[in-house]
């Protein structure tokens, strides 16, 4: 659908008349739900929050563990409001945060969830509507426990520039930001990722991904939905069920961040036959950087093309994409532009010639209309109507978009900057590395210095001395870590992603230790050099 005035629910309603009983959305253990069940639930639950008082432009959140009923939810209230949807590991005062800068009208709640929220919505007179999964039924399918419409309440949606999804910046280095999504940026960004993607009626995606995180709603479940395909809603990534899920539902593809393929790729070998007798078309990677080693590992294991996105919520998700063959993907590369405009601006705002190495910013139509109530970050994140992304990068001279890294992220070394990814790739090459985290550490003369977190392979040795010794031998030595901690895993955010910022003061490093010696001089020193030393 190319109609710039549809919306989600002029999705569903297409899908329901041209493929009624094709399969719209499934679970592990349940009944599938039809395009025609979909339609029919979300036309009822929207009547439903009508009735309860619910307008267009009222905020709903939606506190409610990973599965169908979390994606039917989402899809409903955003049909007829704007949705929210919140970590459901939240505890009280972020929810006290989030509730509050949202000035929510009504919170949608699991029944048997064990969450604060109700508390906090008591307190703040917020009401609660009770969820009920209809266990029984077909997946996604629920009623709401203080559903007491009037049978006259007739269904009435919203329109393509109304808010339909609000999202919270993560907020790791200030306040987070709220973002609002109009109808008009989620229909644009499904149909740039189905596009990229090739999606059809026949493609059915395995969604390990959090339903409250961007990634997951809008490149799992509404391109799904906008190609006619089928979303598996899976509990989350649950590794040890992810390949009885594979052989099981036999998806066609699946979306998930780096960190979940590489614990996915530690049980590959012991699930080949899986992977033989259920292949994937293609396997997806977004939402954090996906290191080139894995990429070719988890194209040798999946022996299928898996291609690297780069999304972000002010983008609706998607803004690149690396292409399906016959098109090259490069490695180490985000793709092509697949969606929005991009480009490269210097601090000053103009916009730079490929090869050029300054913050990628984006414009297009699936780019929020700016942050809600914060003229101040506007100012900052728009310039000359293209978005500040806060990444740094560059465009090859055949369009591929590189990210050198979170300009927030970079490590200024005494001046000189590191890039966190290019240390993360040349570590990965040890074969004792399984997974690695590059971050910044405190120093007393620098000010920052290069840090890494390390997991190593099950059953391999390594000391940290012969891990800087490995990237000494392949970085110039102001990129080499001065510091290497060994973990048994990388902390992460609730969505999977790792996260730099702050990550020294969570592993409690302080400063960083003396520079490890370097070996005694045995030629004459030069004038210079003994100036110097003296």
């Amino acid at each position: 659908m190319d109609d710039p005035s549809a919306t989600l629910a002029d999705l569903a309603a297409r899908q329901a008349q041209q493929q009624p009983d094709a399969i719209a959305i499934e679970a592990p253990d349940r009944q599938p739900l039809t395009y025609a069940g979909l339609h029919s639930h979300l036309m009822q639950i929207g009547a439903g929050l009508l009735g309860m008082g619910i307008a267009p432009g009222d905020r709903v959140a939606i506190v409610l563990p990973n599965g169908p009923e979390m994606a039917t939810a989402f899809l409903a209230v955003a049909g007829v409001a704007a949705s929210a949807p919140l970590n459901p590991d939240y505890r009280a005062e972020e929810l006290e945060f989030y509730l509050s800068d949202l000035n929510a009208k009504a919170l949608i709640v699991g029944s048997t969830l064990d969450s604060p929220a109700r508390d906090v919505c008591k307190k703040r007179g917020i009401p609660v509507i009770e969820l009920y999964p209809r266990t029984d039924a077909a997946a996604g399918l629920f009623t709401l426990g203080n559903d007491a419409s009037p049978a006259s309440v007739v269904f009435q949606g919203t329109g393509p520039d109304d808010v339909a999804l609000l999202l919270h910046t993560s907020g790791s280095t200030s306040r987070p930001k709220l973002v609002p999504l109009t109808q008009a940026n989620l229909i644009a960004s499904a149909k740039h990722i189905s596009q990229t993607l090739r999606l059809t009626p026949a493609d059915r995606c395995l969604n390990v991904m959090p339903l409250f995180h961007i990634h997951g709603l809008i490149a799992a479940v509404t391109s799904s939905l906008r190609a006619g395909g089928s979303v598996i809603c899976t509990p989350g990534c649950l590794v040890p069920k992810f390949f009885g899920w594979i052989d099981t539902l036999r998806p066609t593809w699946y979306t998930a961040v780096p960190t979940m393929h590489q614990m996915i790729l530690g049980r590959a070998e012991t699930n080949k036959e899986i992977i033989a007798r259920a292949p994937l078309r293609f396997v997806r990677s977004s939402s954090a950087a996906l290191p080139p080693k894995i990429m070719a590992e988890l194209e040798k294991a999946f022996a299928c093309p898996v291609v690297e996105a780069y999304g972000m919520t002010e983008a609706t998700h998607q803004m690149a994409c690396n292409p399906l063959p016959p098109l090259g993907r490069k490695p180490g590369s985000v793709g092509l532009a697949a969606g929005p405009e991009i480009a490269i601006m210097d601090d000053g705002g103009t916009l730079l010639s490929q090869g050029a190495t300054a913050e990628i910013v984006i414009r297009g139509a699936n780019v929020t209309p700016g942050y809600e109530n914060n003229p101040a970050a506007n100012a900052a994140a728009f310039t000359n109507g293209w978005f500040r992304t806060g990444d740094q990068g560059y465009l090859d001279e055949e369009g591929y978009l590189f990210i050198t890294g979170r300009l927030k992220e970079i490590i200024n070394r005494g001046g000189e900057k590191v890039s966190p990814r290019e240390v993360d790739e040349v570590l990965l090459e040890h074969p004792a590395i399984a997974q690695v985290v590059t971050f910044a550490a405190p120093d007393a003369r620098l000010g920052e210095t290069v840090a890494a977190a390390v997991v190593l392979k099950q059953g391999m040795n390594l000391t940290e001395e012969q891990a800087i010794e490995f990237a000494g031998s392949r970085l110039a030595d102001f990129k080499v870590p001065t510091r290497v901690v060994f973990l048994d895993q990388i902390p992460k955010g609730p969505t999977g992603k790792m996260q730099r910022i702050g990550l020294a003061a969570k592993l409690g490093i302080t400063g960083a230790p003396a520079p490890i010696a370097a070996a005694p001089v045995t030629r004459a020193l030069t004038q210079t050099e003994e100036d110097l030393v003296a």
